[in-house]
C-alpha cells in the first residue's frame, strides 16, 4: 500500500448460516447428535470426580457442585491457583442409533476446546486439540459401537503448557515472559492459544480456564454436509450494481455433481448453477447478481439509518432430489477506511465511510464479560449492548487479549447498528513463529474469518492490539542487534500468515496490521512505524494519569482515538458480594489486591485532587464510599473532557494535526468487580462515566472550552441534515439556584458532519456583566437552540476547580419515589446548586434516565428503569441521594 487513499468496500448478510442462527439439512441423509450435556469431571489423581456440564469449564463445574466458593470472592483467585496446575479430563457415554452409524462418514466435532487436549474414543486416540479458538473435527465412524460408546477429553494444565513450550524455544526469547507482579498473574501465555487475558491483566484476574467452552456433537451423512455458508455483498459503483458473492464449505463422501439455486425473493433476484463437491472439505464460491429493478435498502450504523434485511435462499438438487438447503438474513453496506491526503496537512486522513457517508466512530473497547464465558447469559450480553447504544455509542473495539465473541454477540450488533472493529488474538506480546503455532493460528483466522464475515456490523479486522508499538517503542529491552529476528517474526505472523489469509477470504474488508498503527505509512516503513503513536496518521493510543485532565491540551490531536481512559472504583453495592466489613477501606489488602494496575490507587487520587477536595469522614465506611464516589466523579469529568476535545477536533486542523473521527474510549466493561477504566460494573451497573457518555456521544452536541482568556462554543452534529443553532449560556453562581446572567449567540449555520465554532467570548468580559460573579463564585451552562427549542444535552463549564469554589453550600436534597406507567420517578428538590449529584439503590438492579447531573434547578426528576420486580418501598428505602458538597 502507497500513501494516499486506502478504501476497501463490503456489505454483508446480517446473520451466519450456524446451528441456531440458520436451518440447513440434507433430505434423508445427514443426522446430527449432542454430545453436549451432563458429563463427568475429574482430576489427574483421581482425588476430584464430579458432574459437569458442556459447554463449560472446570471451575463453574467446582463451583456448581460446592467443592470452591464462588471464584471473584475476597481473594479466591490466589486460592483456587491449584486448579489451572492440574490436569483435567471429561468424560461422557453415549449411544448412537443404528441408522446414525450406518452413515458414510461420522464425524465428532468440538466447536471449542480450551485448549490443550487428547480426545479418546472407546480408548482410541482420535486426536489433538491446542487452540481454543478452533473448531475440530475427527472421523470416527470406525471407533463406534452398538450400545454404550466412551468419549473422554484429557486437558492439560495451560499454565504448565506454556511453561514447557517456552522451555522448548530456546533460540531467543519471546517477551514478556510474565505479567507484572501487580497483576498477579501466570507466565508465558503468548504460548498458548487461548484468551490471552486468562492469566491475568491490568484490569482482570488469573482464571487459566480448561473445559468444552461450546458446544459438542457427532455429524453423520452419506452424501455431503454443509459445514458454513458466508455471503458478502459487493458493490460495482461504476454500474450501479450489486452482487452476492456466496462460498458454501462442504464436506463431502465423494465427488458430488449438482444443481445449486441461489434467491434474494424481495429483490427478484434467482440464478442457478451447476456445482461439483470434491471428496472431503472444499470451498466453493458463487456469485449472485442482484436485480437492479428495485432499490436495495441499506444496512446504517446507529443514529445514521436503519437496518433492513433480506431473505437469502440456497437450495441443492441432485437427479431432482433435494440434498441441501439453507437460508439467511442479507443486509447491504458498503465500507471504506479512507487514508488520503489531507489540504494544508501532512500525513493522511484515517476515517471510515459507510455507505458512502464519513462516519465518526464513538464507543468503546470490549473485554471478555467473564473470566468464565459458560457464564456469560444472553440477556447480559443484550444488557451490555443496549447499554452501549443508549449511550448514543455506534462502535465497539473488540479487543485482542480476550476471545473472538459468540455468534450472538454479532448478530445483536447487527440489530443494534454497533459497528465492530474486530481484533484478532494477540496482545502486548511478542509470539513465537515455529511451524505447528503458525498452523494453528493459519486455521484460527480462517475459521474465525469465515465464521464473522457474514455480519454488516464488522467494519474492519485488525491483527494486533499494541504490538506494533510494543516494537517500535522496545517495550520490552530487546537489543538492537536482535530486533531484525522480531521484527521478521512479526512480519511473518501478522503479514505474510493472518493479512493474506484475510485478503484471500474477505478481501472486501479494510485491514490493519495492528492497533495503534500508522495505517498506510506503517506499511511504507517495512510493517513497523518509527513512531506508532504519530497523531498524522492512523489511530492512537493514549493514557496519561498525572497532567491535569481537565487541560485539553495534554490531549493529542489524533487522526482517530481508538483507547483512551482513566479508572475508576466501582460501586459498594458491586464490591458487598465479594468483600466483607474489614475490606471495606481504601487501604485494605483488598482494595490493593483488586488493583492491578501498577500505583492506580494512588494514580486516581491524585488526579481527584487536582481538582477536588479528598473524602475526609472520621466514618471509615462511609470515607470508603465517597472515596469510591470521587474516582467516578473525576472519571467521568475527565473521559468527558478527552472526548469532547476529540469531537470538536472533527473539523479541525492546527499545525497540521486534527480531523478526528473517532473516538472509542477505554473499557466498555468489566470482567470482575475491581477498580478499572470500565463504564459499566461487572453485573452491568452504569457508572457515572456511561451517564456522562450518554451526553457527550449525543448526536448534537454543544462542547465548550477555554483557550487564551476565552471561552468557546463548538456545535458537534452528526446529523444529516444542516441545522441552524445559537448557543444559550446561562452563569450561575454556587450560591443560588436562580442565573446571574444568560448570554446567547445570534444563530449560525451547522453543517451536516461538523464541529462549527459557534459562541466566543472573553472569560473576564462574560463575569463582568454578571452582579457579584468572580471565576470563585460562577459556573455555566450552556445548550443549544434552533427555532424549535433545545436541540441535544445541556453541558456544564467550571471557571474554577470545585474544591477552589466559593459559595459552595450543602444542598441537603430531599428526594421522593413514586411509581407510575412509565415506571419508577424520582423527583429531587435541592436547597442549592449541586454537582454530581449521583442516585443509587443499592443492590436493586436497573438504571436511571439520567444521574451524576449538575442541578442548577430547585427540583428535578429522573426515571428508574428496574430489571426486576420492586416497589416505591423498596426504592424509597434503598435510596441515597449523594453530591459533591455531601463528601466532606
Amino acid at each position: 500500500m502507497t500513501p494516499g487513499r486506502s478504501v476497501c468496500i463490503i456489505c454483508v448478510p446480517l446473520c451466519l448460516f450456524t446451528a441456531v442462527l440458520c436451518e440447513f439439512f440434507s433430505l434423508k441423509q445427514q443426522q446430527s447428535q449432542t454430545l453436549s450435556g451432563k458429563w463427568t469431571l475429574s482430576n489427574a489423581n483421581g482425588s476430584l470426580s464430579l458432574p459437569a456440564e458442556v459447554p463449560g469449564c472446570v471451575h463453574s463445574a467446582l463451583q456448581r457442585q460446592g467443592h470452591i466458593q464462588d471464584p471473584y470472592y475476597r481473594f479466591n483467585d490466589l486460592s483456587y491457583r491449584w486448579i489451572a496446575f492440574d490436569n483435567w479430563m471429561y468424560t461422557t457415554t453415549f449411544t448412537v442409533s443404528t441408522q446414525l452409524m450406518s452413515k458414510q462418514k461420522v464425524l465428532l466435532i468440538f466447536d471449542g476446546v480450551d485448549t490443550v487436549a487428547s480426545i479418546h474414543l472407546n480408548g482410541i486416540i482420535v486426536g489433538k486439540t491446542d487452540n481454543m479458538f478452533r473448531r475440530y473435527d475427527f472421523p470416527v465412524r470406525d471407533l463406534l459401537r452398538d450400545g454404550e460408546n466412551f468419549l473422554n477429553v484429557s486437558l492439560l494444565s495451560p499454565v504448565l503448557y506454556a511453561s514447557e513450550r517456552r522451555e522448548a524455544h530456546s533460540a531467543y526469547r519471546v517477551p514478556p515472559e510474565c505479567p507484572p507482579d501487580v497483576q498477579k498473574g501466570e507466565c508465558h501465555v503468548n504460548f498458548i492459544r487461548k484468551e490471552q487475558s486468562s492469566f491475568s491483566w491490568d484490569w482482570g484476574p488469573a482464571f487459566p480456564t480448561m473445559g468444552l467452552w461450546k458446544t459438542a456433537r457427532l455429524e453423520a451423512f452419506d452424501v455431503l454436509r454443509l459445514i458454513h455458508v458466508s455471503s458478502v455483498p459487493l458493490y460495482n459503483s461504476s454500474v450501479s450494481q450489486w452482487r452476492v458473492q456466496v462460498e458454501l464449505l462442504v464436506d463431502a463422501v465423494r465427488e458430488t455433481k449438482g444443481q445449486l439455486t441461489l434467491s434474494v425473493p424481495d429483490l427478484d433476484s434467482e440464478q442457478t448453477f451447476q456445482t461439483q463437491f470434491l471428496p472431503g472439505q472444499n470451498k466453493n464460491s458463487f456469485t449472485l447478481h442482484i436485480n437492479t429493478s428495485r432499490d436495495v435498502k441499506l444496512w446504517w450504523p446507529s443514529g445514521h439509518g436503519d437496518r433492513p434485511s433480506y431473505r437469502l435462499a440456497a437450495s441443492v438438487f441432485q437427479d431432482n432430489l433435494l440434498i441441501l438447503t439453507a437460508e439467511s438474513k442479507l443486509s447491504f453496506r458498503t465500507v471504506e477506511l479512507v487514508q488520503e491526503p489531507i489540504v494544508g496537512s501532512p500525513g493522511l486522513s484515517f476515517y471510515f465511510r459507510v455507505n458512502g457517508k464519513p462516519i465518526f466512530l464513538k464507543g468503546s473497547n470490549w473485554i471478555p464479560a467473564h473470566s468464565f464465558q459458560d457464564r456469560v447469559s444472553p440477556a447480559a450480553l443484550r444488557n451490555l449492548l443496549q447499554s452501549a447504544v443508549d449511550a448514543n455509542m455506534n462502535a465497539l473495539r473488540v479487543w485482542g487479549g480476550g476471545v473472538y465473541e459468540q455468534d450472538l454477540f454479532y448478530s445483536i450488533c447487527d440489530e443494534m447498528g454497533i459497528m465492530v472493529w474486530q481484533d484478532f488474538m494477540f496482545a502486548c506480546a511478542m509470539y513465537p513463529t515455529e511451524e505447528d503455532f503458525i498452523q494453528t493460528v493459519r486455521e484460527e483466522v480462517i475459521q474465525q474469518v469465515q465464521r464473522l464475515k457474514s455480519h454488516p456490523s464488522v467494519i474492519l479486522w485488525s491483527g494486533n492490539n499494541e504490538n506494533e508499538a510494543a516494537l517500535a517503542t522496545d517495550w520490552f529491552n530487546i537489543p538492537a542487534s536482535q530486533r531484525p529476528v522480531y521484527l521478521k517474526d512479526y512480519v511473518t505472523l501478522y503479514v505474510n500468515n493472518i493479512r493474506a489469509i484475510v485478503q484471500e477470504e474477505d478481501p472486501s474488508r479494510p485491514f490493519l496490521v495492528s492497533s495503534p498503527t500508522n495505517g498506510a505509512e506503517s506499511e511504507q516503513e517495512g510493517w513497523v512505524a518509527a513512531n506508532p503513536y504519530d497523531p498524522l496518521y492512523g489511530d492512537t493510543h493514549f493514557y496519561s494519569y498525572i497532567l491535569d485532565c481537565w487541560d485539553w491540551r495534554t490531549f493529542p490531536r489524533t487522526r482517530f482515538a481508538s483507547e483512551y481512559g482513566f479508572q475508576s472504583w466501582p460501586s459498594f453495592s458491586t464490591l458487598q458480594p465479594v468483600s466483607i466489613a474489614e475490606d471495606w477501606s481504601y487501604n485494605s489488602s483488598f482494595a490493593s489486591h483488586r488493583q492491578h494496575h501498577e500505583n492506580g490507587n494512588q494514580q486516581m487520587l491524585l488526579q481527584a485532587a487536582l481538582h477536588f477536595d479528598l473524602p475526609n469522614s472520621t466514618n471509615p465506611v462511609k470515607r470508603f464510599t465517597d472515596t469510591l464516589y470521587i474516582t467516578q466523579v473525576m472519571q467521568a469529568q475527565c473521559v468527558k473532557s478527552q472526548t469532547e476535545f476529540y469531537r470538536r477536533s472533527r473539523s479541525e486542523i492546527v499545525e497540521g494535526k486534527g480531523h478526528t473521527m473517532g473516538a472509542l474510549y477505554w473499557q466498555l466493561n468489566d470482567i470482575w468487580q475491581a477498580p478499572s477504566w470500565s463504564s459499566i460494573e461487572f453485573g452491568g451497573k452504569w457508572k457515572m462515566l456511561h451517564y456522562f457518555a450518554q451526553n457527550f456521544f449525543a448526536d448534537v452536541l454543544p462542547v465548550g472550552f477555554e483557550d487564551d482568556g476565552a471561552f468557546f462554543i463548538y456545535a458537534i452534529s452528526d446529523l444529516s441534515d444542516d441545522l441552524t443553532l445559537r448557543a444559550v449560556v446561562n452563569v450561575f453562581s454556587w450560591a443560588h439556584l436562580d442565573p446571574a446572567c444568560t448570554l446567547t449567540s445570534d444563530p449560525l449555520q451547522v453543517p451536516r458532519g461538523s464541529a462549527t465554532p459557534i459562541f466566543k467570548q472573553s472569560v473576564s468580559a462574560m463575569l463582568a456583566g454578571c452582579d457579584h460573579c468572580t471565576r470563585l463564585t460562577c459556573l455555566l451552562t450552556f445548550h443549544l437552540e434552533d427555532g424549535s427549542g433545545q436541540r441535544g444535552p445541556t453541558n456544564h463549564h467550571f471557571l474554577s476547580s470545585p474544591k477552589d469554589a466559593q459559595g459552595l453550600q450543602r444542598p441537603d436534597i430531599m428526594a421522593k419515589v413514586q411509581e407510575d406507567g412509565a415506571g419508577y420517578t424520582i423527583t429531587l428538590h435541592s436547597a442549592a446548586v449541586a454537582a454530581f449529584v449521583w442516585l443509587d439503590v443499592g443492590d436493586v438492579p436497573g438504571r436511571f434516565s439520567s444521574n451524576g447531573f449538575l442541578m442548577v434547578s430547585r427540583n428535578t426528576t429522573a426515571v428508574f428503569d428496574a430489571w426486576r420486580p420492586t416497589s416505591v418501598t423498596e426504592l424509597s428505602r434503598s435510596l441515597t441521594v449523594t453530591s459533591l458538597r455531601d463528601i466532606y
